[in-house]
């Protein structure tokens, strides 16, 4: 099925239309802000990463986590993180260090140029939260309002998946 499909629901159209309307519309942002991030990478010349693995460092940030941590924290949503993590310590914006207890596992922090990369990423970040604000597109209370319905979903969603197990 696709979110993009009109579909009857015993009369809660308008409902079921919102709540597509949200999914397409967080697919699309996530998307989006992707784009964002290797556009501004283009523009600085930073061409030997791509967005994906430029929001990874920035979500790591100061933590040293291992490469199960990083979607059980929320760090990473794909499914090839192996990869990309691979590609960040071959390029130098990661360490990884085999944990001492488990030697099966694998602990990441950032390099040097990694935090580079991520302050970048936080400066375009920062950047756009104070246009948002500025350009009238949002509100501080809105953005915030936003945010909270959101993690409500996000909890709800979370709740879905715990019951089926």
């Amino acid at each position: 099925m696709s979110i993009h499909s009109p579909i009857q629901a015993g009369g809660r159209t308008g409902v079921m239309s919102d709540y597509l309307e949200a999914l397409s519309l967080v697919e699309r942002l996530h998307r989006l802000l992707l784009d964002v991030i290797k556009d501004e990478f283009e523009r600085l010349g930073v061409l030997e990463l791509n967005a994906v693995q430029a929001l990874l460092l920035f979500n790591i940030g100061e933590n040293e986590v291992t490469a199960g941590e990083l979607k059980t924290r929320g760090y990473y949503q794909g499914s090839n993180v192996s990869y990309n993590l691979k590609k960040l310590v071959e390029k130098g914006f990661m360490h990884h260090q085999r944990c001492e207890i488990d030697r099966r596992s694998v602990r990441v922090r950032l390099t040097p140029h990694g935090r580079e990369i991520r302050d970048i990423v936080a400066g375009l970040f920062s950047r756009h939260a104070e246009g948002l604000v500025l350009r009238g597109v949002v509100t501080a209370d809105g953005l915030s309002e936003i945010t909270e319905a959101l993690k409500r979903m996000e909890r709800y969603w979370s709740d879905q998946i715990r019951y089926i197990y």
